[in-house]
């Protein structure tokens, strides 16, 4: 598996039918197209762990342009998120990562597309790239949207000037 990348948000206000219905908003906004086969992922003893959709550019028969993301359950375990100070947040805000994204090589227009209209929903949320020290804020894909597009976004810190990568 490559490299997958979440929503960050604060654990109070998540629920999974707010991240369902906002993916939702974000993938119409984006012009892209959203299959939802609620297709529900659980564990063992029977507990609900998360649904998956598949979010695609509108031309994915001829190239291929998609992604899996998964929406989880409001009381799903593996949610906790631990890496604040190592991400740059606040080490006392108790921050859950949500809506996994689980491979973005290859599909980083889309997923910038669909986090872009996310974050315009949820500004006070982020987008992390697993393996990387930073996130994502509204701000910072604001200002990345007002700039030429470039495929390597999400390997970039959006902090740093772009010739300091």
């Amino acid at each position: 598996m490559g490299t997958s990348a979440y929503i960050l948000m604060d654990h109070r206000k998540y629920t999974t039918e707010k991240l369902l219905a906002d993916s939702i908003v974000a993938a119409f906004n984006a012009d892209a197209m959203l299959n939802f086969h609620n297709s529900k992922n659980y564990s063992m003893d029977g507990q609900f762990l998360s649904t998956t959709m598949n979010i695609s550019h509108k031309l994915v028969k001829e190239n291929g342009c998609s992604f899996v993301y998964y929406v989880d359950a409001t009381d799903n375990p593996s949610i906790e998120f631990y890496y604040n100070e190592d991400v740059g947040l606040e080490q006392n805000r108790k921050i859950c990562k949500v809506g996994c994204i689980e491979e973005i090589y290859g599909v980083q227009e889309l997923i910038f597309n669909f986090i872009y209209e996310y974050l315009k929903l949820n500004p006070e949320d982020y987008f992390w790239v697993t393996d990387y020290d930073w996130v994502y804020s509204w701000e910072d894909m604001k200002k990345l949207k007002s700039l030429p597009y470039h495929p390597d976004w999400c390997y970039k810190n959006p902090k740093l000037d772009s010739n300091e990568t």
